[in-house]
């Protein structure tokens, strides 16, 4: 089978990168498999190797293939799929990453006791000892970090939470362990940028894009037990929000949210 056709006037790298193209998604490359040398491949293909280095170029660009130094290249493996959140009840991360198949990983970076910053004494109400839990995070999915978040938790009513295993969900852990109900959250969400440091742990450029939520949550008497801060990957991660009817009041049209 003739791989480029000179008469064909779609540029000679293009069809050796739809050639290839078709060689992966057919299977006969798999993912992690290496392929032939490029002067194996520009003799195939009847090119020179600029030619050849162009089409690998093209594939490398779109995630299909990768090239290691001295190795060769190698057929990629499909990126992890993003996350699809849907703001509608008070969830955890595993649960969200059950509903997607993905294997949920949690790892934590810090945690401590310290007193409070302002604004955080002000939305838990901790009064004037402003002693504060701090538990820092990295949620992760079949190996690629998603969110970095940073859990607050008033001290006095959380002792000895340090010792447990903060791995697994802290909805759970709060409402199994500490018999707290988890009644009802706030939420408010913006885009931001990762400074260097969050970009780091989250394995990404600095100042790349990103979803910043502010957790607030309440228990059955409305006093608030956890404010949390997250920075999701704006390249994995979806919100969704679903909204009610609108109505027009006084002129004006109002959303309902059935998250709020």
């Amino acid at each position: 089978m003739k791989i480029v056709d000179d008469s064909n006037p779609i540029p000679k790298y293009l069809q050796i990168s739809t050639w290839l193209k078709e060689l992966i998604q057919t299977g006969r490359y798999k993912a992690d498999e290496k392929l032939p040398s490029e002067v194996e491949l520009s003799k195939m293909c009847g090119v020179n190797r600029n030619t050849l280095r162009q089409a690998i170029g093209e594939l490398t660009a779109a995630g299909l293939l990768r090239k290691e130094k001295g190795t060769g290249t190698f057929v990629s493996r499909p990126s992890p799929r993003g996350l699809h959140h849907k703001l509608e009840r008070i969830s955890s991360f595993r649960d969200m990453l059950g509903q997607s198949g993905i294997k949920a990983r949690t790892k934590v970076i810090g945690k401590k006791i310290e007193t409070a910053e302002d604004y955080v004494a002000d939305n838990l109400f901790l009064g004037s000892s402003k002693k504060v839990i701090v538990i820092s995070r990295v949620r992760a999915g079949n190996g690629t970090p998603y969110i970095y978040e940073k859990s607050y938790l008033p001290a006095d009513l959380f002792e000895g939470i340090l010792e447990h295993d903060l791995t697994g969900s802290m909805y759970d852990l709060i409402s199994k362990h500490f018999n707290i109900e988890l009644a009802r959250g706030k939420q408010t969400i913006s885009a931001v940028n990762l400074n260097a440091k969050i970009a780091k742990i989250l394995n990404v450029p600095a100042n790349s894009a990103a979803i910043f939520a502010e957790y607030l949550t309440f228990d059955e008497k409305s006093m608030p037990i956890e404010l949390l801060h997250s920075y999701y990957r704006g390249d994995k991660y979806t919100l969704e929000i679903e909204l009610g009817r609108y109505r027009s009041i006084s002129d004006k049209i109002v959303l309902f949210a059935e998250t709020t």
